[in-house]
C-alpha cells in the first residue's frame, strides 16, 4: 500500500530505513526471516540499540523516555522494522506494563520501572493465563491476601512466554470475592527471584522452550507493588489487552513471510495456478487488514485508544498469518516434514535439502497459538457482536 505521507513522515521513514541498514545484524535478520528461534542477547542487542537512539519505547510519551512519534510515526517504524525482519520487540515490558505503569502507575513505580524497561535492564513476562483460566480469564484463581505492608500470594501461571529469561512478572491475582468475577482481582509486580516463585519448563510440540508454567508458592510482594487501587486488576488487565490484540495481528510481518513465501515457491519452481490463486487470496486479505490497521492509527490521531476494530485486526491477522505458514509448507513440500528436522543429522549435517525449509515446520506448528493467546479468536467475536453489532 502506498501512503499519502507528507515531506516529514517521507522524511522520517527514510531515517528509519537508513538506521536499520546500519544497525540491525544481517545473521538476526536472517534468523527472524526464516523463523529461527532468536537468543535472549539477540533481542537485547537490538532493544539496546533502539534505546541508543531513543526509539525503544514507541508507544511512550516523551515525558516518560519515549520518542513522543505521532501514531503515523510509530506506523511507519513498525512497518519498516518488520519489513527489514527485525526482531519483534519483545512486548512485555515495553508495550504492556510500561503502558500501563504510565498510566495507572504511582510516581514512585514510574520512577523505579520505566527507566529500567527502556534500557533492557529488567525482562518482563506476564503472569495472566491459569491451568483452568485462559480465555475466561476473569476466573483466575492465583490469590493474594494482605499481610501487613505485603500481598502473599498462591498460585499457578501457564503459557508465561520466555519467563525463563524475566527478572519480573506482572501478574493478576484475586484479592476480593464478593460480586462478579470480574471484581476484586488487582494486579502486582512480582520479582521472578523471589523465594517460592517456581519455573517449569514447556516444550512445545516445535520441540522449543518458549512457555512455562511458574507457580507461585506464599511469595511476599510489598504492598508498594501493587498496581492502581485494589481490586482494580480487571480494568487494568483491558488497557493492556487492547494494545496487546493490536501487536498481535502483525501485519507488516505477515507481509516479509508473504515475501518469502514466494521467494520459496520460485525456488521450488512451483508454479501451480490453483496454489498462485491461494497465494493471490492471501495478499488480498493482508491488503484488506492493513485497511483495517490505518483505520486504526486514525483513531488514534484522533485521540482515540484502540477499541473493537482492534478485535477484527486480531482475529483476521492471525487467520491470515496461519495461512501463510500453512502455504510455506505446502511450498516446501517434502522438504518441510517434520520428520526431516527431528532426525539425527550425523554425517548429513546440515540436512540434505534447502537451507530455509528446516525452520518451516516449526514455525506452522508454533503459529497455532496466535488465534488463542491475547484473547481467543471465539472471544473475539463476542467483543465485536456486543460492542459493534448490539447483540
Amino acid at each position: 500500500m502506498n501512503l499519502d505521507l507528507d515531506a516529514g513522515e517521507t522524511a522520517f521513514r527514510d531515517e528509519v530505513r537508513r538506521f536499520i541498514a546500519a544497525s540491525l545484524p544481517a545473521a538476526i535478520a536472517e534468523k527472524v526471516e526464516n523463523q529461527r528461534p532468536l537468543a535472549k542477547d539477540d533481542h537485547l542487542l537490538w532493544q539496546r540499540a533502539l534505546h541508543r537512539r531513543g526509539w525503544s519505547a514507541p508507544l511512550w510519551p516523551r515525558e516518560h523516555g519515549g520518542p513522543g512519534w505521532t501514531p503515523v510515526q510509530r506506523y511507519l517504524f513498525q512497518r519498516e522494522c518488520a519489513l527489514a525482519y527485525a526482531p519483534r520487540l519483545i512486548p512485555f515490558g515495553l508495550n504492556m506494563v510500561g503502558p500501563v505503569i504510565i498510566e495507572f502507575g504511582t510516581e514512585a513505580q514510574k520512577k523505579r520501572y520505566l527507566p529500567r524497561i527502556l534500557a533492557s535492564e529488567d525482562w518482563w513476562c506476564q503472569g495472566y493465563s491459569e491451568p483452568e483460566s485462559g480465555s475466561d480469564l476473569a476466573s483466575l484463581r492465583t490469590r493474594a491476601e494482605r499481610d501487613g505492608e505485603h500481598y502473599v500470594i498462591d498460585g499457578v501461571k501457564t503459557w508465561t512466554t520466555l519467563a525463563q529469561f524475566a527478572d519480573r512478572m506482572f501478574c493478576l491475582a484475586r484479592t476480593g470475592t464478593s460480586g462478579k468475577k470480574q471484581e476484586g482481582i488487582s494486579f502486582f509486580l512480582i520479582d521472578m527471584k523471589a523465594p517460592g516463585v517456581n519455573l517449569r519448563p514447556i516444550i512445545t510440540f516445535d520441540g522449543r522452550h518458549e512457555i512455562n508454567e511458574v507457580r507461585l508458592d506464599r511469595v511476599r510482594v510489598p504492598a508498594a507493588d501493587r498496581v492502581g487501587e485494589d481490586g482494580q486488576g480487571w480494568t487494568i488487565a483491558k488497557f493492556l489487552l487492547g494494545y496487546e490484540r493490536v501487536g498481535i495481528a502483525m501485519v507488516a510481518a505477515s507481509m516479509g513471510q508473504l515475501r518469502r513465501l514466494k521467494r520459496i515457491a520460485a525456488a521450488q519452481g512451483l508454479d501451480s495456478p490453483t496454489f498462485r490463486d491461494r497465494v493471490a487470496q492471501v495478499e488480498i486479505e493482508l491488503r484488506a487488514l492493513e485497511m483495517t490497521e490505518l483505520r486504526i492509527v486514525t483513531a488514534e490521531q484522533q485521540g482515540r485508544s484502540p477499541g473493537p476494530e482492534a478485535s477484527l485486526l486480531k482475529i483476521k491477522g492471525t487467520e491470515v498469518a496461519q495461512a501463510i505458514t500453512e502455504l510455506l509448507v505446502e511450498a516446501a513440500g517434502y522438504d518441510a516434514l517434520p520428520d526431516r528436522w527431528r532426525l539425527p543429522q550425523g554425517d548429513n549435517a546440515p540436512p540434505i535439502g534447502p537451507d530455509y525449509a528446516d525452520s518451516i515446520a516449526p514455525y506452522y506448528f508454533n503459529w497455532r497459538k496466535t488465534s488463542i493467546y491475547g484473547g481467543s479468536n471465539e472471544i473475539q467475536r463476542n467483543i465485536i457482536a456486543k460492542a459493534v453489532l448490539g447483540l
